[in-house]
């Protein structure tokens, strides 16, 4: 049995499901992105575009009914910061303070508050309350992220960037500008919510940001560019972003203020791959968390040897320590290593490396995206987390991309089993929100991979009904995987 207050319910992003019938949001440099005729034309998009997606922006009544009526009492929600900033905060006073290079200090008074509340776009803020308030008078609890990914396109213009090799002045994470920018909004978004949200998150993923869009140009994320060195820095810059706004945001409100992390089971794919299984893991997923808990960023030291980018920073930071109340676990697949030199590559045909349409290398269902079913591995990447930071956490998303329905039921019964005996284990897991509630707006990959519980026709808006969204209403009316489905359990 499930403990008494555990949450159960869904993630939603706002660039992936608000568009569709009306508001469109021009203003973003994943709007930008997605509408590149060259992005397109050389398939680094897919070519569909958000204006044409669920409509969640005017049919969210519709869309939590539906989820009340599936037994969900949580849905995490993002606020797009270009909808609420449209046009440009820079006139905005605060206080910045620098160490060298590093930024260690911004202050966002009351005065910078209020006017930011004077260029706010409110008509995009009240909307927000609406579909906030909508939740929680059903009961639901509410966990607000500000950031999952898009970024306003006066501080990023992906294509410039791209085009003049990150040269560019609106470079988005590689500019300090970035940070202080979003400082200003994420406290304006806890003050301005601060009495609707149960818990914040402060960005969702911001490793699969600096990773997809400057380390694998492929992945189809902005700017693109090839450039470790680039990516570095963006995560650097995303570090301080989110220490900066944690330390603002808890000004103005006593809620939790968490950090939302993507995350792949690293395993070694053999006993003399251990070393490169854990600098791996260090990689993605420690060497950012770790500035947070204790200061510790010795990684990078590499970025004032760089030819592109030489902004130099200190190894140990005691200005990052202590800037979680809670960690998010996104968790869809594992990732198997091989040792490569100093360091290690990750092999082809398991994890988030497998083929559509295949079995993986080691034997497991595969997902429409390519992503292995592994359900063993929740279990394994929240050991981690308890076991290095021992934070409360919230399994943020899971789920899978599956047109037919025909994986979903026996992956979300697995990853509940597994959830339930991390707890059982001892571990502070929180909640478990599937990712997602309905079918939306993929990315770069656009509305072929269907991750919903339900679908939606994007002509008509009408709700497609999945045999899982039946699974997870059994779940949660029992409060634990029932026993007639544990059948579906995949060890």
């Amino acid at each position: 049995m499930l403990p008494k207050g555990f949450m159960l319910g869904y993630s939603l992003a706002g660039f992936q499901s608000e568009m569709g019938i009306s508001e469109e949001d021009r203003n973003s440099d994943w709007w930008a992105w997605v509408h590149d005729p060259v992005n397109i034309g050389t398939g680094i998009v897919s070519g569909d575009l958000p204006e044409n997606g669920i409509g969640y922006w005017d049919l969210y009544e519709r869309y939590h009914n539906l989820a009340v009526e599936t037994g969900m009492d949580t849905a995490r929600l993002g606020i797009e910061w270009s909808r609420i900033f449209p046009e440009s905060t820079a006139g905005v006073k605060v206080t910045v303070d620098y160490d060298g290079h590093d930024l260690v200090s911004v202050d966002v008074d009351d005065r910078a508050l209020e006017h930011l509340d004077r260029l706010a776009n409110m008509r995009a803020v009240e909307h927000y309350r609406k579909i906030f308030s909508d939740v929680r008078e059903r009961g639901m609890k509410l966990i607000i992220n500000a950031y999952h990914w898009p970024i306003p396109i006066y501080l990023h213009d992906p294509i410039e960037s791209r085009d003049s090799g990150l040269r560019n002045k609106r470079n988005g994470w590689l500019n300090h500008d970035t940070v202080v920018e979003f400082v200003k909004y994420a406290k304006y978004i806890a003050w301005k919510f601060e009495d609707l949200a149960d818990m914040f998150s402060i960005m969702n993923e911001p490793n699969v940001v600096c990773g997809a869009g400057y380390f694998n140009p492929k992945a189809g994320f902005p700017p693109g560019f090839p450039s470790p060195e680039g990516g570095l820095l963006a995560k650097k810059h995303e570090i301080e972003a989110i220490a900066r706004a944690y330390d603002a945001m808890k000004e103005a409100t006593g809620k939790p203020v968490g950090l939302i992390m993507a995350n792949g089971d690293i395993q070694a794919f053999s006993d003399e791959d251990h070393e490169a299984a854990e600098v791996a893991t260090h990689s993605e997923r420690y060497s950012f968390v770790d500035p947070l808990r204790t200061g510790e960023m010795k990684w990078v030291e590499a970025l004032s040897q760089g030819r592109s980018f030489r902004e130099k920073s200190a190894g140990y930071r005691e200005d990052l320590a202590d800037k979680l109340d809670w960690i998010g676990v996104n968790y869809y697949s594992r990732s198997v290593v091989r040792k490569s030199g100093q360091g290690y590559r990750v092999l082809g045909g398991y994890g988030y490396s497998a083929t559509a349409g295949m079995r993986s290398k080691g034997g497991r269902e595969v997902s429409d995206s390519g992503w292995e079913v592994y359900p063993e591995g929740l279990l394994n990447v929240l050991s981690s987390y308890w076991e290095r930071y021992g934070l409360p956490m919230i399994v943020t998303e899971n789920g899978i991309a599956d047109a037919s329905d025909r994986l979903r039921p026996g992956y979300l019964v697995s990853h509940m089993k597994y959830v339930e005996r991390a707890i059982e284990k001892g571990m502070d897991v929180r909640g478990y929100l599937h990712w997602s509630l309905l079918d939306n707006y993929e990315w770069a990959s656009g509305f072929s991979m269907k991750f919903g519980l339900y679908g939606v026709d994007l002509r008509t808006k009408k709700v497609q009904t999945r045999p899982s969204a039946l699974v997870f209403k059994e779940i949660a009316r029992a409060r634990c995987v029932p026993e007639e489905l544990e059948w579906m359990v995949q060890e």
